[in-house]
C-alpha cells in the first residue's frame, strides 16, 4: 500500500515509556524508511493514569506542582497539567486523593476526603485554567465530592448549624446546603470529566457497594455509607434543583461523578473520547493512510473503550480505507478482541526472551519498539 500519511497515537507503556516518547520512536522509524511522508504523532490516553503526562506533554504545556490536602487530611504533594493557549487544565484526581496515597491498613472510605482536589481546582484556576480535563480513576474516596465541594466554598451544615467535616463520615451529618459562598470564577469553568463506569450512585450498583470494598468498607460501612450518601443527595438535587442520583456514571470515584455533574454542570464522557477529542486528531485521520496505536499490555479490556480501540475506531469512521495496527508490549490471548473494535492487528515488540524488568528498561522499550515499527513498515508499504 502506498504510505503518503501516517498518524501515530501511542498510549505509555506504564512504568517505561511515556506516550510521546513511544510516539516519537514509531516516527523516527517510519522516517528512515518513508522520508516523504507525512508522519503526525499525537499522544494518546484514556482518562486513567498518565492522562496528565500524555496531554501536557504532546500539547505543549506545563506540569504545576502543588501541595495539597491528601485523602487523611495530610500534605502530600500534587500536579496538574496547564495548555495555557487554550487555558485547559488537565487533572487526575488520583494525584490528590488516590488510593495509592493510602496504606492498606488505614484504608477506609469513612476517613478519607476529596479536599485536596478542590485545592487543586482552584489552584490551576488562579493559573487561569477555565477548561478542566479531570480524571477521576483510582480514588481512595467514597465522600460524594463533599471534601471537593467544601475546598470550593460550599458550606455543608448539621442541625445545630455548625460546619460538618470533609470526610465520607461526615455525609450522615449534613443538614443544609449552602452555595453562596462557591468560588465565584467556577460559573466560567467547564469541567470535562473522564468516566468509564456507568454505575448509579446508591443502591446495590451504586459506589458504596460496588467500590466501597476495595477502599476498605466492610459490609457495615457499605450499608451505612449507603444510606447517608442517598440522604445527602437528596439534599444536593433539592438544592441545586438538578437531578443526579440515577444518572448513569453518578457513582464513579465514591460519588464524584454526582458531584461534578449536580454542583458544576460537569460533562461525563468516556475517557478516550474525551481525550481524542482533546488532542484532536479527528482531522489528521480524515486523510491518513495507517494509524499505528498501540500500548504496554493489550487484552480483552483494550476492546472496551481505551485508548488504542477508542482511536482505531475513530479512524475506520473517517477514513474507511485506512489500516490500523497496534503494538504493545505484551498480548494476553484474549487479547484478539481488538480485532473487532478497530484494530486491524496488533504485534508485541518482544524478540527475545528477557526479564519483565528488562523489558521495561526505557532503552530496551525504545529498540523494541523501533525495530518492530521498522518491519511493519517494510511489510506494509509498497
Amino acid at each position: 500500500m502506498e504510505l503518503k500519511h501516517i498518524v501515530i497515537a501511542v498510549d505509555s507503556f506504564k512504568g517505561s515509556i511515556s506516550s510521546m516518547e513511544a510516539g516519537k520512536t514509531a516516527a523516527d522509524a517510519c522516517r528512515k524508511l518513508l522520508p516523504a511522508a507525512r508522519i503526525d504523532v499525537f499522544p494518546l490516553a484514556d482518562g486513567g493514569e498518565g492522562t496528565v503526562d500524555a496531554l501536557t506533554e504532546g500539547l505543549h504545556g506545563r506540569i504545576v506542582p502543588a501541595t495539597v490536602t491528601g485523602p487523611l487530611q495530610k500534605p502530600v504533594k500534587s500536579r496538574y497539567g496547564l495548555l495555557p493557549d487554550s487555558h485547559t487544565a488537565v487533572i487526575e484526581m488520583a494525584d490528590a486523593a488516590g488510593l495509592t496515597m493510602v496504606p492498606p491498613s488505614q484504608r477506609n472510605p469513612l476517613n478519607t476526603t476529596t479536599y485536596g482536589l478542590g485545592e487543586l481546582i482552584l489552584q490551576a484556576i488562579a493559573d487561569g485554567g477555565r477548561d478542566f480535563i479531570i480524571g477521576i480513576g483510582g480514588s481512595a474516596t467514597n465522600d460524594c465530592g463533599l471534601g471537593m465541594l467544601t475546598a470550593l466554598g460550599w458550606r455543608f451544615r448539621k442541625t445545630d448549624g455548625s460546619p460538618a467535616g470533609i470526610c465520607g463520615r461526615d455525609l450522615a451529618d449534613v443538614a443544609v446546603i449552602d452555595g453562596s459562598g462557591a468560588d465565584p470564577r467556577l460559573k466560567s469553568c467547564r469541567f470535562r470529566i473522564a468516566c468509564d463506569v456507568t454505575n448509579p450512585l446508591c443502591g446495590p450498583e451504586g459506589c458504596s457497594a460496588v467500590f466501597g470494598p476495595q477502599k476498605g468498607a466492610t459490609p457495615e460501612i457499605v450499608a451505612a455509607m449507603d444510606q447517608s450518601i442517598r440522604r445527602f443527595a437528596e439534599l444536593a438535587e433539592t438544592a441545586q434543583k438538578k437531578h443526579g442520583i440515577k444518572r448513569p456514571g453518578a457513582g464513579a470515584a465514591g460519588g464524584l461523578g454526582f458531584a461534578f455533574h449536580t454542583f458544576l454542570d460537569g460533562e461525563l464522557v468516556p475517557g478516550s473520547q474525551l481525550c481524542l477529542e482533546a488532542i484532536g486528531v479527528r482531522d489528521a485521520l480524515k486523510d491518513a493512510d495507517l494509524l499505528i496505536t498501540g500500548e504496554g499490555r493489550m487484552d480483552r479490556q483494550t476492546a472496551m473503550g481505551k485508548g488504542p480501540s477508542g482511536i482505531a475506531t475513530l479512524a475506520h469512521q473517517l477514513s474507511p480505507g485506512i489500516r490500523t495496527v497496534a503494538v504493545c508490549g505484551c498480548a494476553l490471548p484474549d487479547a484478539e478482541a481488538v480485532n473487532e473494535h478497530g484494530i486491524d492487528a496488533y504485534f508485541p515488540i518482544l524478540h527475545l526472551p528477557m526479564r519483565v524488568e528488562e523489558a521495561m528498561e526505557e532503552k530496551t522499550a525504545r529498540q523494541n519498539l523501533h525495530q518492530t515499527v521498522t518491519q511493519l513498515i517494510r511489510l506494509l508499504r509498497e
